[in-house]
């Protein structure tokens, strides 16, 4: 568990403190993850999160939760300059007006350049138009399967050598990058490798990728560096699965409960590093 880093908390602060999250998630086959990216990055302690999507998605999440903020994802600009950090991607959709959505939203964000992670179909979108200009603070978290579209290989080819691939997006994409394995890797922009240990089969299970990015969004939003704050959320996320698992066992672990037990794998670092 080594360079593992929680942001630190402090007695006189505000939600401001802790950052802003704008995440840009969910569509209409994909509310869900909207709510787990969403809501796991205030399980995580950002401050302050905020949902752009389309107004079904939006209508369904604010019968689910009171606790973030809604904004119409077609009136996103005044929204993407208050916010400390953005996630985009989770649940997004790759139809035609989600692929001029993505275009506008990149554009933006690499003109205001704050720090950025793109899962789920924003990797999907960032495959087929790869010569987009991307932020500088950028986080890519694939799995296998997107890992071979980004590089356009095969996914044996990424399993078969993960540390060379992970190493080979960041290289390429001038990013810190997230590759989802059984023991995930973590590649900084400098190329660094961090490889985690923690987690098991309960994270095989639709959703728990949106867990992870909003986690990440959410240490980003409370300071931590790129490669500090993806090493955190993986290694925070892993533990969350195996203790999800000891209750719930390896089978019947959802995404969603994955939320309830992000408190207690931060306790069990707090408690060990003290």
């Amino acid at each position: 568990m080594t360079n593992i880093i929680l942001p630190k908390r402090i007695q006189y602060s505000h939600k401001n403190t802790y950052g802003k999250v704008l995440n840009i998630a969910g569509s209409q086959n994909y509310i869900g993850a909207a709510y787990l990216s969403s809501i796991s990055a205030l399980k995580v302690g950002a401050g302050y999160v905020t949902l752009a999507s389309t107004p079904n998605v939006l209508s369904s999440i604010s019968m689910m939760t009171p606790d973030i903020v809604f904004v119409p994802i077609k009136k996103l600009k005044s929204s993407l300059v208050k916010s400390d950090v953005i996630s985009f991607g989770c649940g997004f959709s790759i139809s035609a007006p989600s692929v001029l959505m993505y275009k506008s939203i990149m554009t933006e964000l690499a003109i205001l350049n704050k720090p950025v992670v793109l899962d789920a179909d924003a990797l999907n979108l960032l495959s087929k138009f790869k010569k987009i200009v991307l932020p500088d603070n950028l986080i890519l978290t694939p799995h296998p399967k997107e890992a071979a579209r980004l590089l356009d290989k095969d996914v044996a080819d990424i399993v078969a050598s993960p540390e060379d691939a992970a190493t080979e997006i960041s290289l390429n994409y001038k990013c810190t990058t997230v590759l989802k394995l059984h023991n995930t890797i973590v590649c900084s922009k400098r190329l660094q490798i961090y490889t985690n240990n923690t987690g098991n089969s309960a994270l095989s299970k639709a959703g728990t990728g949106d867990v992870l990015c909003g986690m990440i969004a959410g240490f980003l939003a409370q300071g931590l560096k790129p490669f500090d704050a993806a090493k955190t959320a993986v290694y925070v996320h892993g533990l969350a699965g195996e203790l999800a698992s000891k209750d719930l066992t390896e089978y019947s672990v959802l995404a969603s409960d994955l939320l309830n037990y992000i408190p207690k794998a931060i306790k069990q670092v707090e408690d060990k590093y003290k």
